[in-house]
């Protein structure tokens, strides 16, 4: 049965991104969320799909493991941690509507 349900976008972007990173659809993730709030059923455990690069840790949280000469292996912690607020930053002025 077809529903439309008014959700917050943060939400639908992370039950899109752990659909992606468990090889279902959002149709099939949303049920087994639904069922699982509904006491009908535990949720499948998270598993990448064949070939994918994704790990689920201990956790049950992602790791995406790069290939070995991949840049990101030869940069420190800080050089990453500056280049992921460089590139927050740019978004966040882009959608502000600034030019760098």
């Amino acid at each position: 049965m077809k529903t439309t349900l008014d959700l917050p976008d943060e939400l639908v972007r992370e039950m899109k991104l752990r659909a992606l990173m468990q090889g279902r659809t959002l149709r099939d993730l949303a049920a087994d969320f639904l069922r699982q709030g509904l006491g009908m059923g535990a949720l499948r455990p998270a598993t990448p799909p064949p070939g994918s690069r994704v790990e689920i840790g201990a956790d049950g949280l992602p790791i995406i493991r790069g290939s070995d000469d991949a840049p990101s292996r030869s940069m420190t912690a800080e050089a990453l941690i500056k280049l992921e607020q460089d590139l927050l930053t740019q978004e966040d002025m882009q959608r502000g509507g600034l030019s760098l």
